[in-house]
């Protein structure tokens, strides 16, 4: 029989269920670097592809989850996104091949205790490659044994069949993924024009096609510091599939940027000057763990906007933030005060502070100083836009194809202005509105099955400079020594 047969009561005990998340899409977080797809259900299966899972129970089953996170770098936006801020969902796009990223671990005798063999000399093993032997003669899975891994992400062989009983010692041969082989150009991706498959950053464009969910924000903590990576993310956050657009979190790298008047050249260096690109600087420390700053405060933001009826309309400054430090990647403490802070604020760099807890700290977009256009210079001004945008298209994509007629232009009109309407009265936005106008629909473009509308909308800029001025005013003084007489 294949499956066993059960009688009776039984009780299977869980671990402490988390916390229920938060759900929300205008901060969609989509990430992309390496997972321990060796502890996944069908490593093979997410290999350049987005993944897109509600908890660290899916993303676990999907992709796999340790805490390496210098080694696998997902594992940072699992543990942000659904232990830090239990906010979901999050699209992960793992680069990690296991038919590419690979190293051979030769037979070696293991010996059995109480009916178990635990291989605990090596990591990443691929249990399809599992070859265990007593001699001459080849055990066969699910029949002489079975495969799973312990708490340690150690793979453990358990015998079954009577024949093995007796064994005292087995030889064990695999295969290991190898994470150190995955480079830049793996992240970067491409597409391959003999096989038609997409890799890396390229994968992106699948995200919503596949999905049903548009990207919002573009993140790839332990790679975006790389300034080639980097600048291939913001290439890619504009036009994805020919319409939407997201931002980028891009990390500076530590290693080079190492006091904070090091940050304004490195960021010039790099060549961020973009409305699309939010820079961070510096990483953070989570339980003992380094983390690139870019993982925790994408969970942050998408966090937020879940809170916030999941619209981006909050500015991301002076947030509370899950971490214990800030740090540079050698692991030295970085503590600024509020005018070092402003310092990275003033060259369109987010950082964060430590005021009655760690803080988000940062307004600005990295286009700022060199631009200062409002919509694109503040955070949340231009996620505003980039989120109405990409909305605009979702929503009325229905209305295509539909009659150019007086009924489909009074629809959108009417349905577009409830809808600012409702923004402008939750205190979303200043304001908004959407006007038809028929001198610029000209009968030539209707027959040419074009339809134009303007929306107007403001979204409200930061209170980021609060001033209070303190005057000693003797009257008051004279008032107090007299009593108030004249």
């Amino acid at each position: 029989m294949s499956e066993k047969y059960y009688h009776g009561v039984r009780v299977i005990e869980e671990g402490a269920g988390a916390a229920s998340s938060v759900n929300g899409i205008s901060g969609l977080q989509v990430v992309v670097g390496t997972a321990p797809i060796n502890l996944a259900e069908d490593p093979a299966a997410v290999v350049n592809v987005p993944i897109l899972c509600y908890s660290l129970t899916e993303a676990r089953k999907k992709l796999g989850y340790c805490e390496d996170f210098a080694t696998y770098t997902l594992c940072q936006s699992m543990y942000a996104s659904y232990i830090a801020y239990r906010v979901a969902p999050v699209v992960f796009i793992n680069v990690l091949d296991p038919a590419r990223h690979k190293k051979d671990n030769e037979a070696k005798e293991y010996a059995v205790v109480n009916s178990q063999v635990v291989i605990d000399d090596l990591t990443g093993i691929l249990k399809s490659s599992v070859k265990v032997k007593t001699g001459e003669t080849v055990l066969q899975e699910n029949k002489d044994y079975i495969l799973s891994f312990n708490a340690q992400e150690r793979l453990v062989i358990t015998l079954l069949s009577e024949q093995t009983e007796a064994l005292t010692s087995v030889s064990v041969e695999s295969v290991s993924i190898d994470p150190s082989k995955v480079t830049v150009e793996d992240i970067i991706g491409g597409y391959d024009v003999q096989t038609g498959k997409e890799s890396g950053l390229e994968v992106i464009r699948q995200v919503y096609p596949r999905t049903g969910v548009v990207p919002a924000l573009l993140l790839a903590p332990g790679w975006s510091h790389n300034p080639d990576i980097g600048s291939v993310m913001l290439a890619k956050s504009r036009n994805i599939n020919g319409v939407f657009t997201a931002e980028c979190l891009l990390d500076l790298p530590t290693e080079e940027t190492r006091l904070y008047t090091d940050v304004a050249r490195i960021k010039e260096k790099s060549g961020y000057e973009d409305e699309q690109g939010i820079v961070l600087w510096p990483m953070v420390e989570v339980n003992g763990q380094k983390m690139y700053y870019s993982a925790i405060f994408g969970a942050m933001t998408a966090y937020t906007d879940a809170s916030n009826d999941d619209v981006p309309s909050l500015y991301l400054s002076n947030k509370p933030l899950h971490v214990d430090k800030a740090v540079l990647e050698n692991g030295t403490e970085v503590f600024m005060d509020r005018e070092q802070a402003n310092t990275l604020n003033g060259v369109g760099v987010v950082t964060l502070i430590s005021e009655n807890g760690w803080r988000s700290w940062g307004n600005n977009t990295s286009v700022y100083p060199a631009g200062q256009d409002i919509k694109n210079r503040w955070i949340a001004c231009r996620r505003m836009f980039t989120w109405m945008a990409n909305s605009l298209i979702t929503i009325y994509h229905d209305k295509v194809d539909s009659p150019a007629n007086f009924r489909l232009i009074e629809s959108i009109c009417d349905s577009e202005n409830i809808r600012l309407n409702s923004y402008i009265s939750a205190g979303k936005l200043a304001g908004g509105r959407i006007e038809y106008n028929e001198e610029e629909n000209s009968v030539e473009n209707i027959l040419n099955g074009q339809v134009i509308f303007h929306i107007y909308m403001a979204a409200y800029t930061p209170a980021e400079d609060i001033v209070f001025v303190l005057r000693f005013d003797p009257e008051l003084l004279r008032d107090s020594l007299t009593g108030g007489a004249a």
